[in-house]
């Protein structure tokens, strides 16, 4: 990567860190040379900063300081977290006592798959750093989740030096911020160059700090397009909760999540385990919210609001993804990088007309032929929920009116089985809406609870949401 003006600003992150005599710790990093380390000594002036490198490429090497951990990942966070307490615990033991007492003290660590020489492979890297924030303080960590996505494992290398700097330098200056220093981590980075799906902040001094708010932050510093979270809460690494599944996916703004909300998924899911090679095992069902409008444009939603829908969600055992996605297709093609199995994506009625809504294609080379080019390519199928007509008649996905000119269109879609129907289990559900219930939660309990699972309804009431008044 040839950047003067970035490598500079690099350098002088390096140096800065350097000169700063109270700072003093270890690098420790395999999988794509020692690219971290090397900043810190072409700024000059390492010694005041770096009491030891270290490179244990080899497994046998690696396990024996390390360990080894469970599932024998060498790539992983339990990996890095290993090689943070085993270089930490060193750095303090043998030089507590001789340094400064305003000395703070650190460990970086990082293990990488970056791209092989012989062969295709997904890479990513475990990025992390543990310290103490003031002066014999107990130590905190900051660990991060990365997708390299250049071409050669020299670009990579590069870009691990920049971003590992970012990483010690917006931990040393920017801790009281989180915020700026997730703003801080493609500082000199070209564009999309790399792609950070998880941040973790934990310890003594993030013990009030909420991770799953931080980590939709990254969505809009423009780090990466989506953050998942798993049916207990926890920030999930997609690369982790999609590798070889099948994946269910709703789109729904579940504010709050209803009755409704949750039959849509069980039945999309009924009849998505109809496929070939999906079964509850190997299959994500994922409720989605795009922070986005039909158009594109951020909404603006608070972190606050969205968490809680992640809440409700997560308390009914769904798992959960947030993106700042707003066509079908684009949604499709972000599971794809992670799987090659069934795609399932369950929509309403009102879904489909939009999808077939030439004006939702404004931008789109192609127009409304390439998106559905792009929605179809594979494995890929749409599970249609009915509504109610005006005469509060069942209607189905084959009672959709399309213009004229997309009727073959639509018909092939019928033929080759890219659409199907789903059931709804009880036609009073299709009368639920949650705007509906939302302007209702203000005035108190009453018949909008109906509408809820009992869990989600106490949740509400117990935690005062949206507006709820006793």
């Amino acid at each position: 990567m040839d950047n003067n003006v970035s490598s500079r600003t690099t350098l002088n992150k390096a140096l800065r860190l350097n000169l700063d005599e109270k700072k003093y710790g270890t690098i420790a990093e395999i999988g794509a040379g020692q690219e971290v380390a090397r900043q810190f000594f072409l700024a000059g002036a390492a010694a005041g900063t770096v009491a030891k490198t270290i490179s244990a490429y080899d497994m046998q090497f690696s396990d024996a300081i390390y360990g080894i951990q469970e599932g024998g990942r060498y790539v992983s966070q339990s990996r890095v977290r290993a090689m943070l307490d085993k270089e930490f615990e060193l750095v303090v033991s043998r030089l507590g006592t001789l340094r400064p007492k305003s000395s703070r003290y650190f460990s970086y660590a990082a293990t990488v798959s970056a791209k092989s020489f012989n062969r295709s492979n997904e890479c990513h890297a475990w990025c992390g750093i543990r310290l103490q924030m003031y002066p014999q303080a107990e130590p905190s960590d900051i660990i991060v989740h990365v997708r390299m996505l250049e071409d050669t494992a020299e670009q990579q290398q590069d870009t691990l030096g920049i971003l590992g700097i970012n990483i010690i330098y917006g931990a040393f200056y920017y801790f009281e911020d989180p915020r700026r220093l997730i703003d801080s981590l493609t500082d000199n980075l070209p564009n999309g160059v790399i792609e950070v799906d998880s941040i973790e902040f934990k310890g003594p001094y993030f013990d009030d700090l909420d991770n799953r708010a931080k980590n939709l932050h990254l969505i809009r510093s423009w780090k990466t397009r989506a953050i998942m979270f798993t049916p207990d809460g926890q920030v999930g690494v997609p690369a982790e909760m999609l590798y070889k599944k099948n994946v269910l996916t709703t789109r729904g703004s579940f504010k709050p999540v209803t009755k409704l909300n949750s039959d849509m998924i069980d039945q999309g899911f009924e009849a998505f385990k109809k496929l070939d090679g999906v079964d509850d095992d190997n299959t994500v069902v994922l409720a989605e919210i795009s922070i986005n409008d039909a158009y594109g444009k951020d909404l603006m939603v608070p972190e606050a609001d969205l968490i809680t829908r992640v809440e409700l969600l997560n308390e009914l055992g769904y798992s959960v993804m947030i993106s700042d996605y707003t066509r079908y297709f684009s949604l499709r093609a972000f599971f794809r990088q992670y799987t090659a199995r069934q795609i399932g994506i369950v929509l309403g009625m009102v879904n489909i007309k939009e999808i077939f809504d030439e004006k939702k294609y404004v931008g789109v080379e192609g127009g409304i032929l390439e998106g559905f080019g792009k929605l179809f390519p594979d494995n890929t199928r749409l599970f249609v929920y009915p509504e109610l007509d005006d005469h509060n008649n069942l209607r189905d996905f084959k009672d959709i009116e399309v213009a004229k000119h997309m009727r073959f269109l639509y018909q092939h879609l019928l033929e080759n089985d890219f659409l199907a129907g789903i059931d709804c289990s009880d036609p009073a559900l299709l009368e639920i809406y949650s705007r509906n219930v939302l302007s209702q939660i203000p005035d108190g309990r009453g018949n909008w609870e109906n509408s809820l699972a009992p869990s989600t309804a106490e949740h509400i009431v117990n935690n005062t949401l949206f507006g709820f008044r006793a």
